[in-house]
């Protein structure tokens, strides 16, 4: 039974959120007991210190992956997915997924059960991390992939199976013309990549509303339009299509300074994307992916806000925050906006190497639970930690992974690290 004065509820797309919250975790495998604990401790004394008291997290263990699995025989349990549904947030570290059957992906599993159809990741620069980039405080994106769609669906057929030769039968008999694109249809594996309307839709107004509120001045469309051009373009044409049907107040589009440009003139066109722009409305612009890769290295200061299909996101996301430092100091979150249903997650791997000898970096958790605690509305505590670890950094104190590449540094174990994080609120 669920404490009800203890649990978040939904009320007319609102959090409701009470003072002492229950949230569930998931401990995660490999490194992920160190970098939980580091990131239990850092969030309990932020709230403490933020509210004196009159605010407090319940923390509650649910299981997946490798514990999960040898504790009840399953990677994934029900109990877990019904938690997370009922408490509406809670975090997780990183999973095990096993190989060779069973479940796809614990991650995918996770996301797709519970509908968390954004994948939300923040990349920005902490002053004293050592980034491959020359000017890497010029990164302030924030990337919102889709999480529920396009290869990650999970729909293929391998190679020699049945199921390959009866997808194949019926595309040679019912589209001819498509079966003789293959090339080597004896030995081939298909995927199917399913992009839709709904899905890019709700996907691209999360994006849109978040630029609204927190001013940011760019939404950036990433897609393969020009080669997908009924899934990856058709992700773009839906994006504008909901921008000018719904924020006309906001959002001044790309297609519609092309519009005017064609009909009207160039003149016009910069004129009217001059007003727009100095009225403070949002530019929504559109970048082919293999130029946005290129782009977001040579001009990061081009783009504030980006929504991307599924695989193109989860390429994009690590490579952005490559450019900071890696994945290591990368937060994300995976969010239902309609639900309020909200998982946030360490970034990276579970690094089995490492695990227990106090060596992870667990700056990824600690910047997601800030992204839960901004979620909650607890912003104070999200904000001392925010300030306390970017002063942590700067003063050269560093887990292993970050201090072997910054001279005069101070290399901090994981719970040293999460101890000078607390002293340096």
């Amino acid at each position: 039974m669920i404490d009800s004065t203890t649990a978040i509820q939904m009320v007319n797309k609102k959090l409701i959120v009470p003072d002492q919250v229950t949230i569930p975790f998931i401990t995660g495998d490999g490194i992920g007991p160190d970098v939980t604990d580091a990131m239990q401790s850092v969030v309990n004394a932020a709230i403490e210190k933020a509210y004196q008291f009159e605010k407090k997290i319940i923390w509650n263990e649910v299981f997946a992956g490798e514990k999960a699995f040898h504790q009840t025989g399953e990677w994934l349990p029900q109990e877990t997915l019904n938690a997370f549904s009922e408490f509406v947030v809670g975090i997780k570290g990183p999973l095990t997924t096993p190989v060779g059957g069973g479940i796809r992906s614990l991650n995918v599993a996770l996301r797709k059960d519970l509908d968390l159809y954004v994948c939300l990741r923040p990349v920005r620069y902490f002053q004293g991390i050592n980034a491959p980039v020359t000017q890497p405080e010029k990164i302030d994106v924030t990337i919102f992939r889709e999480n529920t769609e396009d290869v990650y669906s999970g729909i293929e057929f391998e190679s020699d199976s049945q199921e390959a030769k009866m997808f194949l039968d019926w595309l040679q008999e019912q589209l001819p013309d498509s079966y003789h694109k293959i090339r080597f249809p004896q030995s081939v594996g298909l995927g199917i990549k399913p992009i839709s309307k709904e899905g890019s839709q709700r996907l691209i107004q999360a994006a849109i509303e978040y630029a609204i509120r927190n001013k940011k001045p760019i939404v950036t469309l990433i897609h393969k339009g020009n080669i997908m051009k009924f899934t990856e373009g058709a992700f773009r044409m839906w994006g504008y299509d909901l921008a000018e049907r719904d924020y006309k107040e906001f959002i001044y589009t790309a297609r519609q300074f092309e519009h005017t440009r064609t009909h009207v003139g160039i003149s016009e066109a910069k004129k009217e994307k001059e007003w727009a722009l100095g009225n403070g409305m949002i530019w929504m612009n559109d970048v082919i992916t293999d130029a946005a890769f290129q782009n977001l290295l040579l001009y990061p200061q081009d783009f504030s806000v980006i929504a991307s299909s599924n695989l193109n996101g989860d390429y994009l996301s690590d490579a952005l925050a490559a450019q900071v430092g890696g994945i290591g100091i990368s937060p994300g979150a995976n969010i239902n906006y309609q639900t309020g249903i909200a998982v946030f997650e360490a970034t990276h791997g579970t690094a089995p190497d490492i695990a227990g000898k106090n060596l992870a970096n667990p700056s990824s958790l600690i910047l997601s639970s800030v992204l839960m605690l901004q979620y909650l509305g607890w912003n104070d505590a999200a904000e001392l930690i925010t300030k306390a670890l970017e002063k942590t950094i700067n003063h050269g104190q560093l887990t292993q992974d970050l201090a072997q590449f910054v001279t005069g540094s101070s290399t901090l174990g994981t719970g040293e690290f999460a101890k000078a994080i607390i002293n340096n609120f």
